[in-house]
């Protein structure tokens, strides 16, 4: 921490690690619509009650941070999972099984 506070970069390995997180999320919640369907999504919520406790708890800046990104960007997963749905309906993503009748043809 003394390097990190020395170099002044609290706020750039926050906003890396921000970032890293988000591109996490993007394909969790595609993958996630792909193999399970909505019905995950509690378990977003329950990661993002989780990571917000985390947040409220932690007294480091850095980390009680993160998990603000984390719980926030759960929480948004949520909403997204259930929009994911509506773009494989509307045929921009693939339903699940759809890819292996493609590779058949």
């Amino acid at each position: 921490m003394q390097f990190i506070e020395t170099y002044n970069l609290t706020g750039v390995i926050i906003g890396l690690s921000t970032f890293l997180i988000i591109g996490l999320f993007h394909p969790l919640v595609i993958k996630s619509e792909y193999y399970f369907g909505v019905k995950v999504w509690w378990w977003f919520l329950l990661f993002g009650i989780i990571c917000l406790v985390g947040a409220l708890w932690i007294h480091n800046t850095i980390l009680s941070t993160l998990c603000g990104v984390a719980a926030f960007s759960s929480f948004w997963g949520i909403g997204e999972l259930f929009e994911q749905r509506r773009r494989v309906e509307r045929g921009w993503f693939p339903k699940k099984g759809e890819m292996g009748e493609k590779l058949k043809k």
